[in-house]
């Protein structure tokens, strides 16, 4: 088989674990006989994977009560819309980070008064605004936690004094979050948590059914939590892998042990963009992401773009290619992205530079 080293940005690289238990379902799922994409939603069978997968997301991140964990189609895009639908009365706040708290930002616009708190669109988004104040007198306050475009984090869990809502596509997972001081978190499953084809959605109950328009019953969250995200065919495929993923996150230890990976492959990656003069980073230092490593060829050395992309699939890196927006380099170390795969990046680099330095 050959050996690949997978940086895509989404879909990504899954636990092996997860896809072989995915091979397995798709032939005969829980000894059914059917293919886990021909069972009914409505059996046992299945029910008892959502209830596990329920499960294992209030285990793995220490929900409270009073929250509901929702499993639904339509891609994170579509909960910029959800979101604003369900919590947007009188006026909301967007912290603008990237092109999808941009995007997040626009669908509340269509809905009511919104608006950016602050951005970093003067420096092509490659620095966390800070130094901002959240009024009180706004319905949410939306951010976005890790801009996989431009290599950006906010890696702690801020103090609101509003109801606080995250898109957290591309870093749930990946560290202890404090669910407690988020009103609202959502995401595209198909970075840490599994294949794209679903999303989840952790909300607080009690900040639903305040609105006063008509909501769609398919944009009401409310909806789907009395039907346990089964009003209508779920997702299976995609939620089932999720499942496994999250089995596979619980074996190594739970998100501290999946912190520490991470830090130490960013850590390894992060210092060799630092250290090799054919490179340079391109987020602010402090603001780094641990999820997506954006770097480009250091001045000088532009020329070096196509060379080294040539030069690193030829041994085995895959998706390092930045977002066509931005260009240059983009290395995804998401959670399963093993420790191997990162320092084979590094020796690739190592090896260029050689050919390149005198």
């Amino acid at each position: 088989m050959k050996k690949a080293y997978n940086f895509n940005a989404g879909p990504c690289v899954l636990p092996r674990e997860a896809v072989n238990a995915a091979i397995e379902a798709l032939k005969d799922f829980k000894g059914t006989g059917m293919s886990v994409i021909e069972v009914s939603h409505r059996s046992k069978e299945w029910e008892a994977v959502m209830d596990e997968c329920r499960s294992l997301w209030k285990e793995i991140l220490n929900i409270p009560e009073g929250y509901s964990v929702l499993f639904l189609g339509g891609g994170a895009s579509l909960q910029f819309l959800y979101v604003a639908m369900n919590l947007l009365e009188n006026k909301a706040a967007y912290l603008e980070t990237g092109v999808w708290a941009k995007k997040a930002l626009k669908e509340a616009k269509g809905i009511g008064n919104a608006y950016a708190i602050a951005s970093s669109a003067d420096k092509t988004y490659s620095y966390i605004p800070k130094g901002y104040e959240i009024p009180t007198d706004i319905d949410y306050f939306h951010i976005t936690t890790n801009n996989t475009i431009y290599g950006t984090e906010i890696k702690e869990d801020i103090d609101c004094p509003v109801n606080l809502v995250a898109d957290m596509s591309s870093d749930i997972m990946s560290r202890p979050v404090d669910v407690s001081k988020y009103a609202l978190i959502y995401g595209g499953a198909q970075k840490n948590v599994g294949p794209a084809g679903t999303v989840f959605v952790i909300v607080k109950n009690d900040i639903l059914g305040k609105v006063s328009r008509y909501l769609p019953t398919m944009l009401d969250y409310r909806t789907h939590i009395e039907g346990e995200s089964m009003f209508n065919t779920p997702p299976v495929f995609s939620i089932f892998v999720m499942n496994e993923t999250l089995k596979w996150v619980k074996a190594q230890g739970g998100l501290e042990a999946i912190k520490k990976m991470n830090e130490e492959k960013a850590a390894i990656l992060y210092n060799e963009i630092d250290r090799n003069p054919l490179f340079r980073g391109t987020a602010a230092v402090e603001d780094r992401s641990l999820m997506n490593i954006c770097f480009v060829m250091a001045e000088g050395y532009e020329n070096l773009q196509d060379e080294f992309f040539a030069f690193a699939k030829e041994r085995g890196m895959v998706g390092i290619k930045g977002h066509r927006s931005v260009g240059g380099f983009r290395a995804s170390t998401y959670n399963a992205c093993p420790k191997e795969a990162v320092e084979a990046l590094v020796a690739c680099m190592q090896e260029f530079e050689k050919l390149h330095t005198k």
